[in-house]
This record gives C-alpha cells, sequence and structure tokens, in this order.
C-alpha cells in the first residue's frame, strides 16, 4: 500500500493497492446495520425517530435479515470506492511525494482529495444501488424497485433509466469522496505520526491504530455530514430531475441548517466502528505483509 523504511534498513516497502478494499470489505459486513439505520434516518419523515427506534422499526417490519437489506450493494461499493480511494492516496503517496513530506498535512490534504474525487466516480453507481437497496422496503409496495441483488441493480437501473441514472448524485458524492478521504486517511496519518513522535505510542500497537482511527472517524463524520445526508436524499429520490440545489433549497426550506447533520450519531456510530475496523485490518495486512519480505 504506501511506503514505509523498515527500521533496520533503508529498503522501501509496497503494499498492495486492495488493502483498503479489503479493510473497507470486513468493516462493511460487520457495520452494515449502522450504515442502514442511518441511510433510513437521512430520509424519514418527521418526526425523525431515533438510532434505535429505527433499528427496532427495522427488527419488526423485515425481521432480523432485514439488517442486511442492500448488503450486497455495500460490498460492491468497498470494492469500487473504497478501493479506489486509498489505493489512489497510497499510490500518490509512494510515486509523488519526497520521504520527508510523508506526514505533512499541506503535502497530504492534496493526495487525498485527488484520491477521493476518483473514489467518489468510480463507486456512484455501486453507491446508487446501495442507497435505493437499503430503502426500497421502507416505500410503499407500489414504490419498491425489488432489485435481486446489487449486479441486478446496476444491470436494471442501466437498461430501464439509462447509464446517466447510474450517475445521480454525483457532484454531492464527488464532494463527499473528497472529504472523507481528506479528513478521513489524512487525519488517520497525522494523528498516527503525532502520537508516536509526540506522546511516544509504538507505531506497531494496536492500541496506536485504535486511537489513531477513533480521531479520524470523529472528524471525518462532521466534515462529511452535509454532503453525505443530501447524497442520499438525491440518490433515493424517485424523480428523475431532482437537481442538488432543489433538493438542498427543499431541505433546507421545509427543515432548517439543521438538516445537514441528520442523523450524525447513527453516521458515527457506523463511520467510528467502520473506520477503525478498516485501519485495524489494513495495519495487520501491512504487517503481515512486512514479515513475510523480512529475509529479503
Amino acid at each position: 500500500m504506501s511506503r514505509t523504511k523498515s527500521e533496520s534498513s533503508n529498503a522501501v516497502v509496497k503494499y498492495p493497492w486492495w488493502y483498503g478494499g479489503v479493510g473497507g470489505i470486513v468493516a462493511c459486513i460487520i457495520t452494515h446495520p449502522l450504515d442502514l439505520a442511518k441511510v433510513r434516518l437521512q430520509t424519514a419523515a418527521r418526526p425523525k425517530p431515533t438510532l434505535f427506534s429505527m433499528i427496532q422499526r427495522i427488527l419488526k417490519n423485515d425481521g432480523p435479515l432485514g439488517l442486511y437489506s442492500g448488503l450486497t450493494a455495500s460490498i460492491l461499493r468497498q470494492c469500487t470506492y473504497t478501493t479506489a480511494r486509498f489505493g489512489c492516496y497510497d499510490f500518490i503517496k509512494e510515486n509523488l511525494l519526497p520521504a520527508d513530506k510523508l506526514n505533512s498535512t499541506l503535502y497530504l490534504l492534496p493526495c487525498s482529495m485527488i484520491s477521493g474525487a476518483i473514489g467518489g466516480f468510480v463507486g456512484n453507481p455501486a453507491d446508487v444501488v446501495n442507497i435505493r437497496m437499503q430503502n426500497d422496503s421502507a416505500h410503499e409496495p407500489h414504490l419498491r424497485r425489488n432489485y435481486k441483488n446489487a449486479i441486478d441493480g446496476v444491470t436494471r437501473i442501466f437498461k430501464e433509466e439509462g447509464v446517466r441514472k447510474l450517475l445521480t448524485g454525483l457532484g454531492p458524492n464527488l464532494v463527499r469522496g473528497v472529504l472523507m478521504t481528506a479528513s478521513q486517511v489524512v487525519s488517520y496519518d497525522v494523528c498516527k505520526h503525532n502520537l508516536v513522535t509526540t506522546f511516544g505510542f509504538d507505531a506497531s500497537e494496536k492500541k496506536t491504530h485504535f486511537t489513531a482511527s477513533l480521531v479520524a472517524g470523529l472528524v471525518a463524520t462532521t466534515i462529511c455530514s452535509p454532503a453525505d445526508v443530501i447524497k442520499t436524499r438525491i440518490m433515493n429520490a424517485h424523480q428523475h430531475h431532482e437537481s442538488t440545489l432543489k433538493v438542498l433549497s427543499s431541505s433546507i426550506r421545509n427543515e432548517g441548517l439543521g438538516f445537514m447533520f441528520r442523523g450524525w450519531l447513527p453516521s458515527f456510530a457506523r463511520l467510528g466502528p467502520n473506520t477503525i475496523l478498516i485501519f485495524l485490518v489494513v495495519e495487520q495486512l501491512r504487517k503481515y505483509e512486512i514479515g513475510m519480505h523480512q529475509h529479503f
């Protein structure tokens, strides 16, 4: 993934580009019920329910398996969005940044923003299907799309609505991808570096990875909330021509500016553990890979 210099030599260790995607898939499977509740909350009618009441509603209406509605789309999203943004971020760091600038926020932010935009574009079709599948059972029966799985959803949207529909919400998704990657991976890298250099943490210990990823989850949730809410509402809309501006103005008029942070708690309840799991998995994959190559 990203380059790291071992303590015993100056050799550059290159990690596979797909580590971030694997971490994303593991985190996705574990935290999917929280993500589902977050999406339902962001599109729910007022008065808005709480996180726990939404989970109870899902269990009551759809049963335990209902908590994993749209899981295939979520996994497809990790295979595209998360793999692309993590892979691009580390590729840019590895090939374009000077070795002494790998922990500089000034240099890392542009890398993360470019990577986030690429990830947002690549993952947009899966994101459209993901939002629709997670919200499907919340609609009246005659409005449900009833996709069998993520691939069926992508195929049907392409055939029935055209390729442009797979790019619905691309603007907010690009913004969210940029904000998410910049806030998540940069805050993780910078926080981890400061924990090691300032507070004497061991860079290889799980508590270091846990602490840095917890901070990254808090930062990412707060910064990304407005774009996430707007993106969810656009992608879930049944009308074919609802622009970002129309959704934004309608939401502000009906709910006030506070709508942009609607679902913050469930967002963090999902993104916090998700971020922690991603980086814990990635760091363990890195550690395993370093161990395999120590003899070189």
